[in-house]
């Protein structure tokens, strides 16, 4: 007979009472706090321990320095330089973070769209009068102007002017001057008729090269003419798509926005200036799309303001060619991408908000990075990465900066192609635990001797393979696994409640939040948000335009990306995988019974997955044929086998009380397709090495001196294993 796995006391009480109706929908979000989710914070202590020793207290993650990630994935040397820095690491503060404030929003402009040019008599001073550094173009008749700092120069350092003086000749020079003052004098005077009719010949020009080099010389100097081509004379003439982006931001974006369109550069982008306005963002998104959308595309994105504040700026791109090719010596080859890897350090940040602020400065998408998985936020981690079409040489230049916002960038090199999840090998853990202490009904003085036991315990038997606390959104109100629930009942007003049901917190996201639940007004609550909060604004925006029922919240849904809204499925999915392990060790303990699913090591791609799950036979339990290391359970979906015994059957009872005993796991209002999958009921540890360190009355013959000396543990984990599920295991404690 085998014996039991132990079992933590279960802190939760009873069965859920059914539901009171009529309900409105604030009380049945209130109704899920209150009745099913009130013990949340304790979700594992009611899961079993697959070993039997004792355990012992402890914190963890005092300081991010104290929780460590690096994945096994990067190159053996960089590991050596890794655990080099980290010895030297622990006398260093964190580093340093800004706090997030919203700068004022930028207003529509309602002044004339454009400074005056230099030199160029009447009217009022423009805004690049009062300040020179934003004006945009140059009208000075000076051949011998500097350029203004930030510009490129043409032609190996000579003046626009002294370009145009060469290829026109002075005097025909100086005239294309005057025609380019007169022309913004009469912009400014919004009755002039002729204003955009007005034209300036520069002769006929025979040469197609001298042709080319005038085009680029004219429209570098002066971003707000084009010039145009009639059987071979150049004309030119005022560009009314200047003038119109003139009336949206100031002078100096303008001109450096064309001048960007101008080069045509592979792989360059250019940012407006932040902008806290989101209807003035959507303005400039239309009016870019409705003149140069074949050519450009462009994309909202949060970035730091020059006072180190959070903000968004309007990120303009070229826009990928399904295909490319150039001409080289042996005929036409395809055009290759860049691509850059790199390891990214981080400490206190999300690795979404990393890459946010990555993608911001280097000018690209986040959708440009891979990255085989997301870390902790509240550590230091090193992962590896791949981002598009930055340069090697690009990305060293940002590393000063990104210093400041608590990345550091290592190891930079050329790569070949973008990362995959399945490269993920792994990750190495380094924890310390503080503040060491027995457990309460522990009356036994030697801690340290706990502390080996239960090093040696996990280090053989393993750990049961629960999802970790941070799954489910560790410490909020609503899990993410409760809206997952609600996506897959198609309880689509319910999923947006628990969506917005805030924290017991008085600050701008959670005060919005509470407003909507109060009065349905996502207008209102739009206002209120913060700009970072992108998916909250998403879903609001929908709300607003087609209202809080069934269809506006479905669509509400539809607004915010594939990845988030399966997400909280996938919660839904690992929350009962973590009751199904706990239940199967209950009723069957460590062995492999009848019934028991097994995963087969067979590595033949041509095999599908539920070919590789065997289902347990009497005889093979008899002979006791496999291990509790092979046996998994599913991931529930529309694509799995469930254990044809106890378990089984189990999980058949789990969904119908979750009323999803008919659920096919697609949900196509939603475009959500969830086939399952399979993970194996425990976990090793490997790697496992640990040290005590503290003062010398601290650890005194042999015998601890509690909360004096700290735990160092080191260990390695394979993919999607949680290494707070892990100390669990050995500490006997929950996190």
């Amino acid at each position: 007979m085998p014996r039991p796995l132990r079992r933590a006391p279960c802190l939760a009480g009873g069965g859920c009472p059914s539901l009171p109706f009529p309900a409105r929908p604030e009380e049945l979000v209130l109704w899920f706090l209150a009745e099913s989710w009130g013990s949340r914070g304790a979700m594992l202590r009611a899961f079993s321990y697959v070993t039997d020793h004792t355990g012992f207290c402890g914190t963890i993650k005092n300081s991010p320095s104290d929780f460590v990630v690096t994945e096994i994935e990067m190159p053996e040397h960089l590991l050596r330089d890794i655990r080099a820095e980290l010895l030297q690491k622990t006398s260093e503060a964190p580093l340093e973070q800004s706090s997030p404030r919203l700068q004022q929003p930028k207003k529509l402009r309602t002044e004339s769209p454009g400074p005056r040019a230099e030199g160029c008599r009447g009217g009022a001073p423009s805004p690049s009068e009062r300040d020179p550094s934003r004006a945009g173009g140059d009208c000075s008749a000076s051949p011998n102007k500097n350029p203004r700092e930030g510009e490129p120069e043409l032609k190996s350092g000579l003046e626009e002017a002294s370009v145009l003086d060469s290829l026109l000749g002075k005097p025909m020079s100086e005239l294309l001057n005057k025609f380019a003052c007169d022309l913004k004098n009469a912009w400014d005077l919004e009755n002039n008729a002729d204003a955009g009719t007005r034209e300036f010949s520069l002769g006929p020009i025979l040469d197609k090269k001298n042709r080319a080099d005038l085009h680029s010389a004219v429209r570098q100097k002066f971003p707000f003419l084009v010039t145009l081509t009639k059987d071979n004379e150049m004309i030119v003439k005022g560009n009314a798509d200047y003038r119109e982006l003139c009336q949206l931001v100031t002078e100096k974006e303008t001109s450096d926005f064309f001048k960007f369109l101008d080069a045509k550069l592979e792989n360059s982008t250019f940012s407006f200036e932040p902008d806290g306005n989101k209807e003035h963002r959507k303005v400039v998104h239309h009016f870019i799309n409705r003149k140069f959308g074949k050519l450009l595309e462009t994309k909202s994105f949060t970035v730091t303001d020059v006072n180190d504040q959070p903000n968004m700026s309007i990120m303009v791109r070229f826009r990928e060619k399904s295909w490319s090719r150039k001409r080289s010596a042996g005929g036409f080859q395809e055009k290759q991408d860049v691509y850059t890897a790199f390891t990214l350090q981080k400490e206190n940040l999300e690795t979404l908000e990393a890459i946010g602020f990555l993608a911001a400065e280097l000018g690209v998408l986040p959708s440009d990075f891979s990255y085989t998985g997301i870390k902790d936020k509240k550590a230091i981690t090193y992962q590896p990465m791949v981002v598009k079409k930055v340069t090697p040489e690009r990305l060293k230049e940002i590393g000063s900066k990104m210093e400041k916002k608590g990345m550091r960038i290592h190891n930079i090199h050329s790569a070949c192609q973008h990362l995959r999840l399945g490269q993920l090998k792994g990750n190495r853990f380094d924890i310390v635990v503080r503040d060491l202490k027995h457990h309460s009904h522990d009356s036994s003085a030697d801690l340290k001797e706990r502390i080996s036991e239960a090093m040696e315990n996990v280090e053989t038997k393993g750990f049961v393979n629960y999802y970790g606390p941070q799954r489910f959104g560790q410490g909020q109100n609503v899990q993410t696994d409760q809206i997952g629930l609600a996506l897959l009942n198609e309880k689509m007003v319910n999923a947006v409640k628990l969506f917005f049901t805030p924290e017991d917190t008085d600050d701008p996201v959670n005060n919005a939040k509470r407003y909507f639940l109060q009065t349905e007004d996502a207008k209102g609550a739009l206002v209120m948000l913060p700009e970072f909060k992108v998916r909250e604004k998403m879903l609001l925006r929908a709300l607003n335009r087609y209202g809080v029922n069934h269809e506006g919240c479905t669509k509400g849904w539809l607004n915010i990306p594939h990845s988030m809204r399966i997400f909280y499925v996938h919660a839904y999915c690992s929350k009962i995988w973590n009751e199904a392990a706990s239940y199967r060790l209950k009723i069957y303990g460590s062995k492999v019974v009848e019934g028991d699913l097994v995963f087969s090591e067979e590595n033949d791609e041509s095999v599908s997955l539920n070919d590789k799950v065997h289902v347990v036979t009497a005889a093979e339990e008899s002979a006791n044929k496999y291990s509790i290391n092979q046996v998994v359970l599913p991931m529930v979906g529309h694509s799995i086998k469930y254990p044809s015994n106890k378990v089984g059957q189990w999980y058949h009872e789990r969904l119908s009380k979750d009323e999803l005993q008919m659920c096919k796991f697609r949900v196509s209002p939603l475009q959500l397709n969830i086939p399952g999958c399979y993970r194996p009921i425990l976990k090793n540890v490997q790697n496992l090495s640990y040290f005590l360190e503290g003062s010398e009355k601290g650890i005194e013959d042999n015998y601890l001196n509690e909360s004096k000396v700290s735990l160092h543990i080191s260990f390695d984990l394979d993919p999607s294993c949680y290494a707070t599920v892990c100390l669990r295991e050995i500490m006997k404690c929950d996190f």
